[in-house]
């Protein structure tokens, strides 16, 4: 590894639609769960229901932060109940060549996704992608004096480098959502925009690798605003850079 500051890099990876597919595996069944959720747990119809996720979904970034600010819902329950998600690992897919390039990256590297634990593992464990990474930084980690802070939130970004021991400057969000890299910028860190999988189109080549035993990839966890990201016009100031690979990483 060279020394420099390339030994003090730290990537910072999202997981949902930046290492994998998941438009396709998983954030229909996921919003399917969701809807159900609220059907069952706060009496709704599955119009008010669908209407209470989205709302929630615009204004918080996350459907189940107002589930638990305005209807006393453990997150735990939430999670566990909404990303179930029978026959996952079967339709998983990322690019072949992701996980030679994400070894082959100098500094330390972590997932840091609004997923929740269990899924993120499902994911990266299926995909042989888990031994890629140094530490796997999910929304069950980003309670702070009580409440959830899922990104973007500013608090959350400065503790999370708090306990990985790094500094902000030295650190690169790669993302496919374009809000949480323009609060990550403004913290000063480095920004790479994820387009590979923008509006559930996967934008590998032919014959790209799936999973154990024919498998391919994954969901959202209630809190990635899929429409975000989805960005025609040049790339905002925030972006350091627009990438369809992680090979493109490299030159970062």
């Amino acid at each position: 590894m060279k020394n420099g500051s390339s030994t003090r890099r730290v990537w910072l990876f999202d997981l949902d639609n930046t290492l994998h597919d998941a438009s396709h595996a998983a954030f229909g069944p996921t919003n399917a769960a969701m809807n159900e959720y609220i059907v069952t747990h706060l009496g709704l119809t599955r119009a008010g229901a669908a209407e209470l996720r989205q709302h929630y979904w615009h204004h918080y970034g996350a459907t189940l932060l107002g589930l638990v600010r305005h209807h006393g819902v453990k997150a735990s329950h939430f999670l566990e109940e909404t990303h179930r998600l029978p026959g996952l690992e079967a339709r998983l897919r990322t690019s072949a060549h992701d996980r030679a390039a994400i070894r082959q990256l100098h500094g330390r590297k972590f997932i840091l996704t609004n997923a929740p634990r269990v899924y993120a593992l499902r994911v990266l464990n299926t995909l042989r992608l888990a031994d890629c990474f140094d530490g796997v930084i999910c929304i069950e980690d980003m309670h702070m004096f009580g409440n959830l802070r899922p990104k973007p939130d500013a608090r959350m970004f400065r503790r999370v480098a708090a306990r990985i021991k790094a500094r902000l400057s030295d650190c690169v969000l790669v993302e496919d959502v374009l809000e949480n890299q323009k609060v990550a910028f403004g913290l000063g860190m480095k920004t790479a925009w994820m387009q590979r999988y923008l509006e559930g189109r996967y934008r590998g080549k032919p014959g790209s690798v799936r999973g154990n035993n024919s498998a391919a990839k994954s969901v959202n966890s209630g809190t990635k605003r899929g429409e975000v990201g989805v960005h025609p016009c040049r790339s905002p100031s925030y972006v350091c850079a627009k990438i369809k690979s992680i090979q493109k990483l490299r030159s970062l």
